[in-house]
């Protein structure tokens, strides 16, 4: 990410995908600060709080309470939010899924790989691309 002590803020329900996430991170030597909210409803109360926005949202569709779409529509309606990317990784293959999101300006759609090596590298690579981007915040 263009800046390393930027947040990686992960919304997601399931802590085995979180913590293949946090390995992933951990074993690529990515050094910014992680941050796990479960649903959301509980990361739009994150980034209601925090007073520097997440450098990435790493975003899952299927939650309980407010799901990815959900929290997608709420982010994008704000102007303090508009602007944030976010990178959905699922287990969704469903093509209504993956427009639903794009209409609303995912900047990626990655499927979850079962296998830790595939994992690692698709965290690789969205960290690259991160590193290279620019936010405009």
């Amino acid at each position: 990410m263009s800046n390393p002590n930027r947040t990686i803020l992960i919304v997601e329900d399931d802590m085995v995908d979180v913590m293949t996430i946090k390995r992933a991170v951990g074993q690529l030597g990515i050094t910014n600060p992680l941050h796990v909210e479960s649903n959301g409803e509980e990361a739009l109360h994150y980034l209601n709080a925090v007073e520097e926005l997440p450098g990435l949202v790493i975003l899952d569709l299927n939650m309980p309470k407010m799901n990815g779409t959900e929290f997608l529509k709420h982010i994008r309606e704000d102007d303090r939010y508009k602007s944030l990317p976010v990178v959905v990784l699922t287990t969704s293959k469903e093509q209504q899924d993956k427009l639903n999101t794009f209409n609303l300006f995912i900047s990626g759609y990655m499927i979850k790989p079962v296998d830790f090596s595939q994992f690692k590298d698709m965290v690789r690579t969205i960290h690259h691309y991160w590193e290279l981007s620019e936010l405009p915040y």
